[in-house]
């Protein structure tokens, strides 16, 4: 059997194909973003999973598309722990572009994911070319979750967000300035912590202090993710993510100013992928 994950820092999807296709199963755990969580943190979110416990002996491909898979040393070490745990499988660990790519196109286009984090790369039809590495939630990640959610904490801290949404925003959140620095500084996953609080621009009514910060994230990311690439404005690009999912009206306008023209916005790329995996079994059979 085969097994397909979208994995990120907050939460990875699985889905277990038999070999004509089927699904067999889903089921979820919590994110293993091998750039952010040691070792033995992956593991212990691995192996609690019943449903991968029970299967593990009977799967004969993994392959994992996740955040924090771009670069060597976190790559390895995830392959080298799915290769003990599933230890009768094949192993195959990219990047979460490959599976953004996969999700909403089968041609050349800007892939851009806006999630927890934030990222974009060229898909070729096949490969990925990333021109800019990601250096994560702390020097780059625009328009992400993190991003978002720093900035309503400065906001709201400096007292620039609107008097009535300080009120409702301090109802939703500890906003305890010890509470909040040791999520960031001591606890594990700060990331996701911060992507915790964009939740209240996209649960609350939408207002214009809203729009305004979105608008800002959302060119802060074209103009450092998107513009770069030589061909912005001849291929279409898409976007992966809640993010980019529920900002897709503000998207929108900011490529309108650009000159960009816009392809899939889709939320979850995990059903894309599912998809791309049963066409690979096709063509194999």
């Amino acid at each position: 059997m085969i097994l397909i994950a979208d994995g990120g820092s907050t939460k990875c999807d699985w889905i277990l194909l038999d070999i004509n296709g089927d699904i067999k199963l889903k089921t979820r755990t919590k994110g293993l973003n091998p750039a952010v969580f040691k070792k033995g943190i992956i593991e212990e979110r691995l192996f609690e999973n019943e449903d991968l416990k029970i299967n593990k002996d009977n799967i004969t491909e993994i392959y994992f598309y996740g955040a924090g898979c771009g670069t060597e040393n976190p790559r390895l070490m995830l392959k080298g722990i799915f290769e003990d745990y599933f230890s009768k499988a094949s192993v195959d660990v990219k990047e979460d572009t490959y599976a953004a790519a996969y999700a909403v196109t089968s041609e050349p286009g800007i892939v851009c994911i806006l999630g927890t984090g934030s990222n974009s790369s060229f898909f070729d039809g096949k490969n990925i070319n990333t021109s800019i590495p990601s250096l994560g939630y702390v020097l780059m990640d625009e328009a992400s979750g993190n991003y978002f959610g720093k900035k309503l904490i400065r906001d709201y801290y400096y007292k620039k967000m609107p008097e009535d949404l300080r009120a409702q925003f301090a109802s939703q959140y500890d906003l305890n300035a010890d509470e909040i620095k040791l999520n960031i500084y001591k606890k594990e996953n700060p990331n996701t912590y911060l992507a915790n609080f964009a939740e209240f621009m996209f649960k609350s009514e939408q207002n214009e202090y809203f729009t305004s910060v979105l608008r800002k994230g959302i060119k802060d990311f074209f103009k450092n993710r998107i513009k770069p690439y030589d061909d912005y404005q001849k291929l279409p690009v898409h976007f992966v993510g809640s993010i980019a999912y529920f900002s897709s009206d503000i998207i929108m306008q900011v490529a309108k100013k650009y000159n960009v023209k816009i392809g899939n916005i889709v939320r979850r790329p995990i059903d894309g992928l599912i998809e791309y995996h049963k066409k690979k079994l096709q063509i194999i059979k």
